[in-house]
């Protein structure tokens, strides 16, 4: 079928008729030339319906159906930052006091990678590593509040169009699927009733929602700002990101939510008292995509992160940023969320029994674009291990399922969690609750990220090896792990279980947890041990 483009007949060059034809014989031609073009618009549509492209810098990556909602590189940076350890500059003193790391680095560098030495590098996980003992030195001493006085939370009612709206968007911020189901329950999602009581199919971004709804049920919340100690702010900012994700909009309209918060907090005389250094924010995504460096409007997030009135503020997030002290990494939420301590003795009890035939496993997708990941040689190693290894691809909807990655889970030793788009994974935090014991391959996935929630002496619930080992080829994940003695693996297994466990948890809203400190109760307790600090 030849479309005409002009009435005017010109006679076609030799060169390019020589081509036409060539072209004419593929059979790539062929097919097409007996589609009719109705048909083909069709297909074309259909395509373009189902699957949702985001061209940021030199990338251009397509999101093709749900399984993308539980893959955090397509809600997340659409351009990626980097996640390699960054170098404060040399002239700081190694000995500055811990009071004082928080000043050493304004900005983060060029990564390592590019420009980094060895004394380069180990500066910088040096000041990294005081940061982590300043956020410990704020952990409380108490398990439980025996008492609120001098401990008042106050919960700001903040304008609906800072949460509450924010939610109600839930239905048009992914082109493909309605968000709004992950806000049943009170955002702990529909239930699973195969893994049993207080299992729901969680999001990983349900944080904001989660810690609002047990916040407002807290038993030390005051309704009098001036019998507060702790000031929380509900501001629902992943999900404010989450809306203009799929969006062409300006930079400016991504950030105008952020700053209306600002304007309206600093009209607060509990906000002026200290600067809002006894305010936290909750924020349900990683930091990277509230720090937007770049102001070309394919950039992705906002800048709330980088605004001046909100350095000396508290920050909660799933992944921090390492050279921000008061950015502070709290649990991904999982899928278990009990209401009493019988449901968590029960699961414990069950997965402690569990009969683990896999040795190995992994429930992720290979990274093509990103050469430098190390995704692909643990498949291929895993791949090639026999019955020594368990890969579940996520990348054809393997892991749309909670119930399939939580049972693999269990029936591993041990489950390998590579970094993806970010450090982070919610991962790790699923395979703790399931009793299997990570491998890590970069420090920065949990060891430099949740003080609070993780000890500083990683060997006791997981196993590190070096991802530059892995790239070089210079170790079999398999083989090495097959080493690891069995007493050892049965006494990380119960530090898991045992100690760690409950406190990787976010019970339900109403929870009744007594023995128990859940990730939330922890939180709050650190908090309040932290503003009590407040100079």
């Amino acid at each position: 079928m030849a479309i005409s483009m002009s009435k005017k007949k010109s006679k076609p060059s030799k060169k390019l008729e020589t081509k036409h034809h060539q072209f004419s014989d593929t059979l790539l031609f062929k097919i097409l030339n007996r589609i009719p073009l109705a048909i083909f618009l069709l297909i074309l549509i259909f395509l373009w319906s189902s699957s949702t492209t985001i061209i940021s810098g030199k990338f251009v990556h397509v999101c093709v159906s749900s399984r993308k909602l539980n893959n955090l590189y397509c809600l997340s940076a659409g351009t990626q930052p980097n996640f390699e350890i960054p170098i404060p500059a040399l002239n700081n003193n190694i000995s500055t006091g811990i009071k004082d790391v928080v000043d050493i680095v304004q900005e983060v560098p060029d990564p390592i990678v590019n420009n980094g030495s060895d004394g380069e590098v180990a500066f910088a996980v040096k000041v990294v590593e005081q940061q982590l003992q300043v956020q410990r030195s704020w952990i409380s001493n108490k398990d439980h509040v025996t008492s609120c006085d001098g401990k008042g939370i106050y919960v700001y009612d903040l304008p609906s169009k800072f949460n509450k709206d924010l939610v109600g968007q839930c239905g048009d911020m992914i082109p493909w699927t309605n968000f709004c189901k992950h806000f049943n329950n009170e955002a702990m999602g529909e239930p699973l009733v195969k893994l049993g009581k207080g299992w729901y199919h969680t999001h990983q971004y349900a944080l904001e929602l989660i810690f609002h709804t047990r916040a407002l049920k807290h038993p030390c919340r005051v309704y009098n700002e001036n019998e507060a100690k702790l000031f929380y702010v509900p501001f629902y900012g992943g999900l404010d990101i989450l809306r203009w994700h799929f969006k062409n909009v300006s930079n400016d309209v991504k950030d105008t939510l952020g700053l209306e918060l600002v304007k309206w907090l600093e009209n607060k005389e509990s906000w002026q008292k200290n600067s809002g250094k006894d305010h936290v924010f909750v924020l349900g995504k990683i930091s990277w995509d509230f720090r937007r460096k770049n102001d070309d409007v394919s950039s992705w997030g906002t800048r709330f992160l980088e605004l001046d009135q909100l350095q000396k503020s508290i920050k909660l997030l799933i992944e921090r940023q390492p050279w921000h002290v008061n950015d502070i990494g709290i649990p991904h939420p999982t899928y278990f969320h009990p209401h009493l301590d019988d449901d968590i003795i029960t699961w414990q009890l069950k997965i402690i029994r569990s009969n683990r035939t896999s040795l190995v496993s992994f429930a992720g997708a290979a990274r093509p674009d990103a050469p430098q990941n190390i995704r692909s040689i643990l498949i291929n190693q895993c791949n090639n291990s026999g019955t020594n290894c368990r890969f579940l691809n996520c990348s054809s909807g393997g892991c749309d399922q909670p119930e399939s990655v939580i049972e693999l889970f269990m029936d591993s030793e041990f489950c390998l969690q590579p970094p993806g788009d970010s450090p982070t994974r919610k991962s790790v935090f699923d395979s703790l609750v399931s009793g299997c014991i990570p491998v890590l391959f970069d420090p920065f996935t949990a060891y430099y990220q949740y003080p609070w929630h993780l000890p500083e002496d990683h060997s006791k619930y997981s196993v590190f090896i070096e991802q530059e080992e892995v790239r070089k080829m210079k170790v079999n994940i398999i083989e090495k792990l097959m080493k690891v003695p069995l007493r050892e693996r049965e006494d990380m297994r119960r530090y898991i279980v045992y100690e760690l466990l409950p406190g990787l948890v976010y019970g339900d809203s109403n929870s009744q947890l007594e023995k128990f400190q859940d990730a939330f109760s922890i939180t709050i307790n650190n908090l309040l041990a932290r503003v009590n600090k407040i100079e």
